[in-house]
């Protein structure tokens, strides 16, 4: 069984002992400390709370504990019920509440399950709200409600739809072309919410051919939820079968968006950020963020459009903060995340599908002529196995002077920029391992930047 605890939210296994897994007990305990937080962050007694789930099967039991521990805080719950990440982020905004709190573990298999905070803004905790929301989860130092202060809970049902529509009010989104285009799409949903989102998404914006893979939000997934090339085949062949012009696959969540070409081969999940910068960039010149484990290709991209890129900590909260820093009109995360201001500050894989449609129709090209058009790069994951005596900032610090004469940035361990590609060395949040990411024009080339660093380490760590 595990736990864990960071800023942005809990997450966690069903079952098992208290404190091991999410249990029952530590739902409570966890979403108490965020209500208590979120009271004391806005100086008022009846906070409102969105609260928005995905499909997956634990989703209902910890939807009620969640709703009636918020209720016994003194909040008022609205409950959207089954709904997209990017979905609860916009409630929180339309419905005017103080916070919001997504039930999903993302990616993670079916016997995950997490509470994701929000602030007022549908967007995550930082750093500094996180730890003061989990120091109040460990504490004593709160008191429930009296039952004549006792909050309520209304439920509203309609914000998929509503979702959609703020998407079809974008600018840059043209339902016309798209409709004239005459697309056959396929939908891989891995049976959970956007099962639902995007095919209503999809006729919304004039897509009479739908064809629908693991679309049932049953929380059975069909496969690995998580959206890797490895885990779509059953999409691509089915792509190569019917020559269908397109294909969308979501993870449980709906905040990260893979496309499959007409071929069915893979665009390739970091090309999807790529791909809708380059068309908002042509339309709204200004800058991009994206964080450093991401391709040098949006950097390529948006030097084209004149415009200036900058890199951020690995996280959302952190590609948010570095994007209000620098004004970008497009950002997000190489892992199919696109983050568009002119929406709202969240990965959201709706926008994502209007906006590369817009980008298709207007185009006239194939999806694989359209990937040809983008800088080819390759990203090598590596990872090195820790023991507890190594001292990992130790080693970044001396890989960090081993090689000065490049370009080094250390917000987030450390990334060295080589002419023909990166390295970026990071110690996971999660586990005992160093992350070793790695990017060049070739495959072979990447994995050698990414071999020469962690031989590099293990002579320093002696392991």
């Amino acid at each position: 069984m595990t736990l864990v605890k960071s800023i942005s939210g809990i997450r966690g296994t069903i079952g098992g002992t208290i404190g091991e897994g999410l249990s029952p007990i530590d739902i409570v305990k966890f979403t108490t400390g965020y209500a208590e937080w979120l009271k004391r962050y806005h100086g008022k007694k009846n906070c409102t709370v969105v609260v928005g789930r995905d499909a997956r099967l634990s989703g209902s039991m910890v939807s009620n504990i969640v709703i009636g521990t918020l209720m016994g805080c003194g909040c008022n719950v609205v409950n959207i019920g089954l709904a997209t990440t990017p979905t609860t982020e916009l409630a929180v905004t339309l419905e005017g509440a103080d916070g919001g709190i997504i039930l999903t573990a993302s990616h993670n298999p079916k016997q995950w399950n997490a509470l994701k905070l929000l602030n007022e803004k549908g967007e995550f905790l930082d750093k500094q709200q996180g730890e003061e929301m989990l120091r109040l989860a460990e504490s004593d130092d709160v008191i429930y409600t009296e039952v004549d202060t006792l909050g309520t809970c209304v439920e509203k049902n309609d914000y998929i739809k509503r979702h959609i529509d703020e998407v079809l009010k974008l600018e840059l989104v043209d339902v016309e072309a798209i409709r004239a285009a005459k697309f056959r799409v396929a939908v891989d949903a891995v049976n959970s919410i956007g099962g639902v989102a995007i095919p209503e998404l999809l006729r919304a914006l004039g897509v009479e051919q739908i064809e629908k893979l693991n679309c049932e939000p049953t929380g059975h997934f069909a496969h690995n939820p998580e959206p890797l090339p490895e885990h779509l085949t059953e999409i691509s062949e089915h792509i190569r079968n019917t020559k269908a012009d397109v294909g969308f696959v979501v993870d449980p969540d709906v905040d990260r968006l893979a496309i499959v070409c007409e071929n069915g081969e893979m665009f390739g999940e970091e090309y999807t950020l790529v791909s809708i910068a380059d068309y908002v960039l042509a339309h709204t010149p200004g800058n991009t963020v994206s964080n450093l484990s991401s391709t040098r290709a949006l950097a390529d991209v948006t030097a084209v459009h004149g415009g200036q890129y900058s890199a951020a900590a690995v996280g959302e909260v952190n590609v948010v903060t570095k994007m209000k820093e620098v004004g970008a009109v497009i950002g997000g995360e190489g892992n199919g995340g696109v983050i568009y201001p002119a929406s709202h500050y969240g990965r959201d894989a709706l926008v994502g599908v209007a906006l590369f449609l817009t980008h298709l129709a207007k185009s006239g090209k194939k999806v694989s002529e359209l990937r040809a058009t983008y800088p080819n790069y390759y990203i090598s994951k590596n990872k090195i196995e820790l023991t507890p005596q190594i001292d990992v900032e130790g080693v970044l610090c001396v890989i960090k002077g081993c090689y000065k004469q490049f370009k080094v940035t250390d917000i987030d361990g450390v990334k060295i920029d080589f002419p023909q590609g990166w390295v970026h060395l990071r110690k996971s949040n999660t586990e005992p391992i160093i992350r070793v990411y790695s990017e060049a024009p070739t495959r072979e080339q990447a994995d050698k930047f990414a071999g020469a660093i962690i031989d590099e380490i293990k002579r320093i760590a002696r392991i």
